[in-house]
């Protein structure tokens, strides 16, 4: 994780940017007057929701759990994609 103030942000704002996207670099943007922020990659950002979705019920977290431990138990099995 980056933390920059306001101004570094903003006069290295590409460099920045691509840190997030190329790296996956989370950057944290201090504000004297204001709340801080966080800049981060989409897809990352998308990702996390995802995953606090699939969590957001109890019979999807248990479900996934179960899942989890049958495949840590070697009770999974792999197949081969369907091409159309």
């Amino acid at each position: 994780m980056r933390v920059v103030n306001y101004s570094e942000f903003r006069n290295h704002l590409a460099e920045n940017l691509n840190a997030v996207n190329d790296d996956k670099e989370i950057v944290v943007v201090s504000r004297v007057q204001g709340k801080n922020v966080v800049v981060m990659d989409l897809d990352e950002y998308n990702s996390i929701q995802e995953t606090l979705h699939l969590l957001s019920t109890k019979a999807n977290r248990k479900r996934l759990e179960e899942s989890i431990q049958e495949m840590a138990k070697g009770k999974s099995a792999k197949h081969k994609l369907i091409e159309k």
